[in-house]
């Protein structure tokens, strides 16, 4: 406990470290107050519960935001999408592929067109977001149109505003912007559910919920190994003699990540899971239509979490194959002079990291698999519905990854002042200076 307060103590002390925490405390605290900022001409106590299936997803990404019609009801949401749709085409496109080579100006590039893709989903998605989720009943304005146009422009602004507070977090703060705004909404949402879930036990009750917090302890500490978890494969750099200095020779590694996807193929899988029911729907008449509907609306199905679990296990080795290129590591090996012991540069190189790809790949899928079915297991245990969320899924996965990342970079203040990092051992990932950059 001592070593705590004094690490504390530590961080607050750098007045650099310090000013960022404060920046991106602010920023946070602004995203939360305008999450129960509604729209113009709205009722919120008549409106619609939103607090289920898809929807209850998203408003779980939001804190609340979503189901409250708040000017930030679509957060996030739709920089993202449009986030992963650029990321999709700089892998099929080439012209996309040779924006994304030219260095910063073609990330620049990238970013003006993501931010004019946010803003014509944002457009789309208001329209279904008021016709869909806000009860008739709720809105007070007489002019229908008026409202429509008028919650369009504030939606889409909100939206963008979200995106410049990411911005600056990223920029004046601490930890990646927009993971931070999905993160703080997720962690909203904690301190209802435990204490909805400490209201069902009592004291009856009381041993049960021990033994909750203790499962979710350990599931948590299985996300933070499944996150941080890497295969070194060795590389070993060519001595090459410049005058009479030595350069090279050195034996170094390049980390390739158990779960390199992160959480994008939960996201994908969860997105297609909806839709089997709403083809369902065009079959109303059907026995076989209701069953499907039924299957899939409730994720406490076995059916429902064996097709996520195929889905997700399928979706990693897409998402990793996207993102990972062996080829283009082999090539930047070779053109350092690098090589891998035993293994021949070039094509060889190549296969044999598309092997060692492939090979952890398919444990790390397994076990994101397993952890997006988990909230699954523990609301068929007796675990209340909304705690259960935070027992796996894409939730748990997003909020491991964001403090993760902040830690290290918390880490990398310290060290850079000479004081001791957040861990007593002082090794986490990241901190090693003997990695490869390919």
């Amino acid at each position: 406990m001592k070593k705590f307060f004094s690490t504390i103590r530590n961080i607050f002390s750098i007045e650099e470290l310090r000013s960022r925490i404060l920046y991106t405390l602010f920023f946070l605290i602004i995203f939360r107050l305008g999450s129960f900022v509604v729209l113009p001409g709205i009722d919120p106590d008549k409106l619609s519960d939103n607090s289920t299936g898809f929807f209850g997803l998203l408003d779980t990404f939001l804190g609340g935001a979503f189901s409250n019609a708040s000017i930030f009801g679509l957060g996030i949401m739709p920089y993202i999408s449009a986030s992963i749709v650029l990321q999709l085409l700089t892998v099929a496109v080439p012209y996309f592929q040779k924006m994304q080579k030219d260095g910063e100006s073609g990330r620049k590039k990238i970013n003006q067109i993501t931010r004019v893709l946010t803003v014509i989903i944002c457009l789309g998605q208001s329209v279904a977001y008021i016709k869909g989720t806000i009860n008739p009943e709720a809105i007070m304005l007489p002019n229908s149109f008026v409202f429509l146009l008028s919650s369009m422009i504030i939606l889409t602004a909100g939206t963008i505003f979200c995106m410049w507070l990411g911005e600056k977090i990223t920029d004046k703060g601490i930890g990646n912007g927009i993971s931070m705004l999905i993160m703080i909404g997720i962690i909203s949402r904690f301190p209802g559910a435990i204490l909805a879930e400490v209201a069902t036990r009592q004291l009856e009750g009381a041993i049960f919920l021990i033994i909750e917090v203790v499962v979710l302890f350990f599931i948590v500490m299985g996300v933070v190994a499944l996150t941080q978890a890497v295969r070194k494969v060795p590389v070993q750099y060519a001595k090459q003699v410049a005058g009479k200095q030595v350069y090279g020779g050195q034996r170094q590694y390049i980390p390739l990540k158990v779960n390199s996807a992160g959480v994008m193929p939960i996201i994908f899988a969860q997105s297609l899971m909806f839709i089997p029911p709403i083809i369902a729907g065009f079959f109303d008449d059907s026995e076989y239509a209701s069953y499907v509907t039924q299957w899939f609306s409730d994720y406490t199905t076995w059916q429902y979490n064996l097709v996520s679990a195929l889905l997700i296990i399928l979706f990693t080795f897409f998402y990793t194959a996207i993102t990972i290129n062996p080829n283009q590591i082999a090539d930047d090996l070779k053109r350092n002079g690098g090589f891998i012991p035993g293994v021949k540069p070039g094509k060889q190189t190549s296969e044999y990291i598309d092997s060692v790809l492939t090979k952890i790949t398919l444990p790390g899928s397994l076990f994101l698999a397993l952890v997006a079915i988990l909230p699954a297991f523990a609301a068929m245990a007796g675990v209340g519905r909304e705690f259960a969320q935070f027992y796996g899924g894409t939730s748990l996965l997003i909020m491991v990854g964001v403090i993760l990342d902040t830690l290290q970079q918390i880490n990398s203040y310290l060290l850079m002042r000479h004081y001791e990092g957040m861990m007593k051992s002082g090794r986490m990932k990241g901190r090693s200076s003997n990695v490869a950059v390919a």
